[in-house]
């Protein structure tokens, strides 16, 4: 990835025309996942940027994930959708707060959401029994045919691919050993969640994230992944749809766990059943 400064400050109308080159919908739900020091000095900042995607999507919505697995754990069971902060980056604390942002009731995994139906975008997370079920935001994106921008980070920060693990029934990605977490709304109500399964790979050395970009060669393959550039950082373009069914086929070829290392994905998986 290319995160030598420029010296060139990324302007809202540097954002507005790399989403069209990008191939990006005004209706379309994107995702983002962005480094904001990878990309360089942005025009006002993480508000900057968040301002000129939501004024780009004006028919779609804009999501952007405030996860706080970090501090939401067993001996904490708790998560304040007002309070909480996120634990992955400064797009992520600036979006939870912003009085126009709909922030989920998702006790781990939870989004922010910018646009005029983001309110039923976030329905019934508060009943997800692991971080990213079907039926979640996060998994959502593959019935809308949504987008996942990766602006100067890797598949390792694709939360995306957790919903994928979930939709395919991945074995080997739950903890088995469920805990209740309360939930307090933005009107001070306190809800109990389902008893919830955290991330957990037995025998594999940290998360199974961290082993994601084994799919690389694969998504660039069937072209689930594209790629531009925005200020100075490199974006992976993900589509939803293409990402899973990507991930799916190589399910279906193997024999043993793709993500439980650094490994090569052999080409055959998803080159002869194209």
């Amino acid at each position: 990835m290319n995160t030598q400064s420029t010296g060139k400050i990324t302007s809202k109308s540097d954002i507005l025309n790399f989403l069209k080159k990008s191939g990006i919908c005004h209706d379309d739900k994107v995702l983002v996942h962005t480094s904001l020091r990878s990309t360089g000095e942005i025009e006002g900042g993480a508000d900057g940027l968040i301002d000129a995607f939501c004024e780009y999507l004006y028919n779609g919505l804009f999501i952007v994930p405030t996860h706080t697995w970090d501090e939401v754990v067993r001996e904490n069971p708790y998560y304040d959708v007002k309070t909480s902060v996120p634990c992955i980056g400064t797009l992520p604390r600036i979006a939870a707060f912003r009085k126009d942002a709909k922030r989920s009731l998702h006790p781990t995994h939870s989004v922010a959401v910018f646009g005029k139906n983001a309110g039923e975008f976030i329905k019934g997370e508060e009943n997800c029994a692991s971080p990213a079920p079907v039926g979640s935001c996060l998994s959502r994106l593959y019935e809308e045919g949504g987008k996942i921008l990766l602006i100067g980070v890797g598949h390792d920060k694709n939360t995306y691919l957790h919903a994928v693990d979930e939709r395919l029934d991945i074995k080997n990605r739950l903890n088995p050993d469920p805990f209740v977490i309360t939930i307090k709304d933005s009107e001070g109500n306190l809800i109990k969640s389902p008893p919830f399964h955290t991330h957990f790979s037995k025998g594999i050395n940290g998360c199974c994230s961290e082993y994601y970009p084994n799919y690389k060669k694969a998504f660039e393959y069937t072209g689930a992944v594209t790629y531009r550039e925005l200020g100075n950082a490199t974006v992976y373009c993900c589509d939803a749809v293409k990402m899973t069914d990507t991930v799916k086929m190589l399910w279906e070829n193997t024999d043993h766990d793709l993500c439980s290392g650094v490994q090569d994905i052999p080409e055959e998986y998803y080159i002869r059943s194209r």
